[in-house]
C-alpha cells in the first residue's frame, strides 16, 4: 500500500510537553553575558523585559516541561497540524525520493509563530502584565502575538521592520484585525528611532532596530513586557512540538528520514522541527543529515562570525554566543522578510559548531521557483521563507533522481504565503534580483561587535 497523502494525529495524540534539547547536549551551550560586566547573566538580568516563568524556561536545564492546559486549548484550533506525503512534487520532479513536509499554515495566523506566542502571552498574563511589546519581520510573528493577546485580553504594541511595513500592508491590517499597535521600524516613538530617522528618513529598518524600539518600551513600563519571536532559547522549547508531532506521524507510517531541511533566520521554525530528531539522533535512535537553509542575503551561519554579540541594534539585550552578522548590520530588503536578522539562535549555532548539523545558503531566485514548482504540484502557496527550504528539498530529490537511491525527505512548511503574492509577483514578472552579500558588508558590521574575553 503506497504512503497516504496527509499523514494526521488525532486532537488526544497532541504531545503535553515541550522538548528542551540543551541537557541532551554532549558540551553546554554557552550562557548568556551581562552587557556590562561580561559576566554569565543571571535571571535579575532578565526581570524588566521577560516573566519570571520565562526567564526560568531560558535557563532551563529540563529535558521537559509541561504544555499549560490553557494553553493546549488554545493550541487545539489548529493542532495537530498534518504531515503531507508530496507525491505530485515527487512525480513532477521524476525522483526516487519520499519528500514530507509538516504544514504551520494551518494555525490562525498562517505560519509556526503561535505555537509560541500563545504560551508567552499566557505566561505573561499569569504574571499580571497588561501589555506586551514587539518586534516583526515579514509580520507572521506580530500577527501571531497580536492573535495571542486577543485570547487572554492584552494590548501589545508592534515595531514592524520599515521595508516590510511598506511591502506588506495586509500583514499590518492583519495585526489591527487583533487589536495590536503597528509602527513602521524605525519610528517617532522611541528616542532612537527618531534618531535614525534624523539621519535616514527612508531607513529600511532591520530586526536589531526594531527589537531596540520593543525593548526600550517594555523597559519604560511597569506594566509592560518584551516578546521575542524567534532566537531565545524558550522560544525554541515552545515550537518543539512541530518535531515532537512529526516524529508521531512518521511511526505511524514506518517512516524515519535520511535528510531533514528547514529554513533557518533567527531559528525558531528549524529549532522546532529538528530539535526532537536531534535528541533521537544523539541517542542512536536515528541518523538523519540535518541541514539548516538560510538566504544568500543575509548568510549568519554561512558567513557570520560564532562570537558574543547583542541580538538588538541599540546594545540593550544581554550578549548572546552565536553566528552574526554583527548587531548594526542593515540587510538588503530581500522577498523573505522573516529571514532578514543579523544572528542566530544560540542554541542552532551551538550545535552547528559542534558538527550536529549542516548550513547552506541559497539566493532567492531559486528559492522561488522552488516555490512556485511545490504550488504547481501541491497546491499550497509556500511564505517565502520556508521556499528557502523547498528549494534545498528539491535539490536532495534531484540528487537522488541521478543516484537512483530513495531517500526519505522532510522539511517544515512553516506558513502559506497568501499575504506576500506582491513578492510572487516580482518573481513571474522577471523582476527578483539575487543579493550575494559582500565580505566587505560583513567586515564593516563586525567592527561594532564587543570584544569578550
Amino acid at each position: 500500500m503506497s504512503t497516504p497523502t496527509k499523514i494526521m494525529l488525532d486532537e488526544r495524540e497532541m504531545p503535553t510537553r515541550w522538548y528542551n534539547l540543551a541537557p541532551d547536549l554532549p558540551v553546554p551551550p554557552p550562557p548568556p553575558l551581562h552587557p556590562g560586566t561580561h559576566q554569565p547573566a543571571v535571571a535579575e538580568d532578565f526581570a524588566a523585559i521577560f516573566p519570571r516563568a520565562l526567564i526560568a524556561q531560558e535557563m532551563s536545564t529540563e529535558r521537559y516541561i509541561d504544555i499549560p492546559g490553557a494553553v493546549l486549548d488554545v493550541y487545539r484550533l489548529w493542532r495537530p497540524s498534518p504531515l503531507f506525503r508530496a507525491h505530485r512534487l515527487e512525480k513532477l520532479l521524476d525522483t526516487p525520493a519520499r519528500i514530507y513536509y509538516k504544514y504551520e499554515g494551518v494555525s490562525p495566523a498562517g505560519s509556526h509563530k503561535p505555537n509560541t506566542a500563545v504560551p508567552q502571552v499566557w505566561y505573561n498574563a499569569q504574571e499580571g502584565v497588561r501589555r506586551l511589546t514587539t518586534e516583526t519581520g515579514a509580520g507572521q510573528w506580530g500577527s501571531s502575538l497580536a492573535f495571542a493577546c486577543a485570547q487572554f485580553g492584552l494590548s501589545c504594541d508592534i515595531w514592524q521592520v520599515a521595508a516590510s511595513y511598506r511591502a506588506k500592508p495586509y500583514r499590518r491590517t492583519m495585526m489591527e484585525i487583533w487589536g495590536g499597535r503597528v509602527y513602521s521600524s524605525p519610528s517617532e516613538i522611541t528616542t532612537f528611532g527618531r534618531e535614525l530617522l534624523a539621519a535616514n528618513p527612508d531607513h529600511p529598518g532591520s530586526l536589531g532596530i526594531a527589537i531596540s524600539e520593543a525593548v526600550m518600551e517594555a523597559a519604560a513600563d511597569p506594566h509592560a513586557r518584551y516578546t521575542l519571536g524567534s532566537v531565545l532559547n524558550h522560544v525554541l522549547l515552545h515550537q518543539s512540538i512541530i518535531g515532537e508531532e512529526t516524529l508521531l506521524q512518521l511511526a505511524k507510517i514506518g517512516e524515519r528520514p535520511d535528510v531533514i531541511v528547514a529554513c533557518t533566520g533567527g531559528g525558531s521554525n528549524f529549532g522546532g522541527l529538528t530539535f526532537p530528531f536531534l535528541r533521537e539522533k544523539l541517542a542512536g535512535r536515528l541518523n538523519p543529515v540535518i541541514r539548516a537553509v538560510e538566504p544568500a542575503a543575509c548568510p549568519s551561519l554561512t558567513k557570520g562570525e560564532y562570537r558574543y554579540d547583542f541580538g538588538d541594534t541599540a546594545g540593550l539585550t544581554p550578549l548572546m554566543k552565536m553566528h552574526t552578522l554583527g548587531h548594526r548590520f542593515i540587510p538588503e530588503p530581500i522577498h523573505a522578510g522573516g529571514l532578514r536578522y543579523h544572528g542566530m539562535a544560540p542554541l542552532v549555532s551551538h550545535v552547528y559548531e559542534l558538527g550536529l548539523i549542516e548550513a547552506i545558503a541559497i539566493p532567492q531566485s531559486e528559492c522561488f521557483a522552488g516555490a512556485v514548482q511545490f504550488a504547481r504540484s501541491e497546491g499550497i502557496v509556500p511564505a517565502p521563507e520556508p521556499s528557502h527550504a523547498i528549494a534545498a528539498a528539491i535539490r536532495e530529490a534531484l540528487a537522488c533522481r541521478e543516484s537512483g537511491e530513495s531517500r526519505v525527505i522532510l522539511t517544515a512548511l512553516c506558513g502559506h504565503g497568501h499575504l506576500d503574492l506582491a513578492a510572487y509577483e516580482k518573481y513571474l514578472g522577471g523582476e527578483m534580483v539575487d543579493i550575494e552579500l559582500p565580505e566587505s558588508a560583513i567586515a564593516e558590521a563586525m567592527r561594532s561587535v564587543p570584544e569578550v574575553a
